[in-house]
């Protein structure tokens, strides 16, 4: 239960609220295991803060019910407090043993995957061409003539070795457009009448840390890595504003009933960033836009520089980061290593200005106030980015409170793990990656290297902050996989017995915390969010269990009960 010093702050509230005729609770829940988190953080070995709840190896909830009055939080403490602070229109809701959490944050997605992938065929785990031409027919009879045909999910990782060509859809599909995305976004296929309406042909050259796959006779097969695929997404006809409206609306549903409050899009370029725009006094949830950079279609520098980041914290819409490309990805053989990747000697990926990365562009937007996410895979391309922050912060004291950030910094070599906590950086990660990736990445690193790759310990004991998400769409981002995956470091199906370098597991504590508290930080508005307090954003997540207490096996069967944002319910199972 909460501390003398809570309870005394509860109390004054309590006295304060009763005073103040104004205040109406507009809803109260009760009946629930509350956990604030607005304890101390664990140890970099995960072990609790002495002011947790936690003792003789078990945790407990620190509070029972939460009351809301407009978009604050209000009171947490005992039902019976909670409930004689009710007023006339105050919802009261019995949660029933459910567990209420700070509301989750979503740190790293693209959220226009979520609806245009729901308007195209999905390719997930396709195995063969067979199965690719199998899923294609049988869908492409619904779309209208003349429309091109979109797919999207075949994993590039997986079909690293034996690439697709395009022979079979240029046969299925001779007089229509065919355009197929990778899962994780590193690669994408096309037909030949895709390929002409992009003006790719045998002559084009591969673009600045991009290859265009070719047959033997130099003719393309179709598929587009790493920073190529753009020359063939790009040209598919851009959607109209109402359209990208609905597909960014549907991906914030989907969002809300996934529990999450906020969203963070990495890499927002200039089809989507109007539409925020004419979205931002109807958003339903908080979204923080990174900016893209360094990739075509990109915002432009100067003018973004000269504007600077949101100011209005309040704001359900932030424009305040920008997001840096500086490797390619693991699976598709583009990281960037320090030595020959295992599977393919003399080769080490492609990175920096080979890649695209534009230094001058991300350090302006630092040197304007902009926080920095910078994509790195590899130990090189990591190394080379935590030299490049070293120099930029180094020219640029003020900026080192942005906490910038590395996104998915999924190889680290050893003597590079602490740098992230002596220049204050991010770690923003994926629990998902990390258990679909491990079936090939061994093949990749080799058996040492691989151990300091997805190292969330290591980083952790490095003084990293750590953030989890999904990178969605490129894996499933139900917060019930990511704490499953971050803590036993195995695949929905269980595999590998034991987990997978399990000693770079987090506990469940830790886990959490990287969906809430450290993403709050890492946005500079952990007074306003993260924790569960009085006078915060009316921001929570209700769930059907208890992460804390369920067994690790257990957790794939949680379900989100309740979405509340700025004290406004969301999202409400039926069957709650």
């Amino acid at each position: 239960m909460p501390s003398l010093a809570r309870w005394a702050s509860l109390a004054a509230f309590v006295f304060l609220a009763g005073c103040a005729t104004s205040a109406r609770p507009s809803l109260i829940l009760h009946g629930a295991r509350v956990y604030t988190l607005a304890w101390g953080d664990p140890d970099a070995e995960g072990r609790p803060a002495p002011d947790a709840p936690f003792a003789d190896g078990q945790w407990s909830p620190d509070a029972t019910a939460v009351v809301v009055e407009s978009d604050r939080i209000a009171f947490v403490g005992s039902d019976a407090e909670a409930l004689a602070m009710r007023g006339r229109g105050t919802r009261v809701v019995g949660l029933d043993g459910a567990t209420v959490v700070p509301g989750l944050i979503e740190s790293h997605g693209h959220l226009h995957e979520i609806g245009e992938k729901a308007e195209e065929i999905s390719l997930v785990d396709v195995r063969t061409e067979a199965d690719i031409a199998d899923r294609l027919r049988a869908a492409a009879t619904d779309r209208p003539d003349g429309e091109w045909i979109l797919g999207t999910g075949w994993d590039e990782g997986a079909w690293a070795d034996a690439l697709p060509d395009r022979a079979f859809l240029d046969a299925l599909f001779p007089d229509r457009p065919v355009v197929l995305k990778g899962l994780r976004g590193f690669g994408t296929f096309g037909n030949a009448r895709a390929l002409e309406a992009a003006g790719l042909g045998p002559d084009t050259e591969d673009p600045v840390g991009g290859t265009l796959v070719r047959r033997a006779d130099g003719s393309l097969t179709g598929v587009l890595l790493n920073n190529a695929t753009d020359l063939l997404n790009d040209a598919v006809p851009l959607r109209s504003m109402a359209h990208r409206q609905r597909i960014l609306r549907h991906g914030m549903d989907q969002l809300l009933q996934a529990g999450y409050v906020s969203t963070h899009h990495a890499g927002v370029r200039t089809d989507y960033l109007p539409v925020y725009q004419a979205l931002a006094d109807s958003l339903p949830m908080r979204v923080e836009v990174l900016l893209a950079v360094g990739v075509p279609d990109a915002p432009d520098v100067d003018e973004w520089t000269r504007r600077g980041p949101t100011t209005d914290r309040e704001a359900m819409l932030q424009i305040r980061a920008v997001k840096a490309y500086y490797d390619g990805s693991l699976g598709s053989r583009g990281a960037r290593l320090l030595d020959d990747y295992a599977d393919q000697p003399g080769h080490r990926g492609v990175a920096g200005a080979d890649y695209g990365f534009d230094a001058d562009a991300t350090e302006a937007y630092i040197a304007a106030g902009f926080q920095a996410g910078i994509h790195a895979i590899g130990d090189a391309g990591n190394r080379d980015v935590l030299d490049f922050y070293e120099g930029a912060l180094s020219r640029h004291p003020d900026a080192r409170a942005l906490r910038h950030r590395v996104e998915h910094a999924q190889v680290v070599h050893p003597d590079d793990l602490d740098r992230f906590g002596t220049l204050g950086l991010v770690a923003s990660m994926e629990p998902g990656h990390a258990v679909e990736d491990s079936p090939w990445a061994e093949e990749r690193l080799g058996p040492d290297r691989v151990r300091g790759a997805y190292a969330w310990r290591s980083l952790r004991r490095g003084g990293a902050l750590l953030l989890f998400n999904a990178d969605f769409t490129g894996t499933d981002w139900s917060v019930f996989y990511g704490l499953y995956a971050a803590t036993t470091r195995r695949q929905k199906d269980g595999t590998p017995p034991g987990g997978w370098y399990l000693e770079q597991a987090v506990t469940a504590e830790e886990a959490l915390r990287a969906y809430t508290v450290c993403p709050a930080r890492a946005s500079g508005i952990e007074d306003r969010t993260g924790t569960l307090d009085v006078g915060k954003w009316a921001d929570l997540t209700v769930l059907s269990l208890d992460p804390f207490t369920t067994p690790a096996d257990d957790l794939l069967s949680g379900s989100v009960l309740m979405t509340v944002v700025d004290g406004v319910v969301r999202f409400e199972a039926e069957d709650r």
